[in-house]
């Protein structure tokens, strides 16, 4: 069909003429009212955002002398954190004298992670950068 004509009967209903086609051969056009079909995909575009799951990054930091009263706390919040769908990033920094036993602070992530047990798993290597030890943590399915 002419461009002109099917303008013109485009006009005569009220509606727009939108190329939905332009590398065919000859260009494709449809007669629809464009100001409700781009209202239609705004608002699909909106309900499949709500829909859409943020996972965030949740950090924990224990010390080097941590008591394991306080370290069951950690991993109750931990928990917490995992259950709601975010993963957890642990953090030991250690201070002064506490370098020379990174060791220990190693033992002492094992041990966190034990006691998430079933829970999560170790999501990649303990990554130390100076001072500070990291893991990230993420949930078993």
């Amino acid at each position: 069909m002419d461009t002109n004509d099917a303008l013109a009967k485009a006009k005569e209903k009220g509606l727009d003429l939108v190329e939905v086609s332009p590398n065919a051969e000859p260009p494709v056009c449809k007669i629809m009212d464009w100001g409700a079909h781009q209202y239609q995909q705004d608002r699909l575009a909106r309900k499949q955002k709500t829909k859409q799951k943020v996972s965030e990054i949740k950090g924990i930091r224990i010390s080097f002398k941590i008591g394991t009263h306080d370290l069951e706390m950690k991993v109750k919040q931990a928990i917490k954190f995992l259950d709601r769908g975010d993963r957890v990033k642990l953090e030991i920094i250690l201070r002064g004298r506490e370098n020379r036993f990174k060791d220990k602070a190693l033992e002492k992530m094992k041990q966190f992670v034990e006691l998430l047990g079933e829970h999560a798993y170790q999501d990649g290597i303990i990554s130390k950068a100076g001072n500070r030890m990291s893991l990230l943590i993420g949930k078993k399915k």
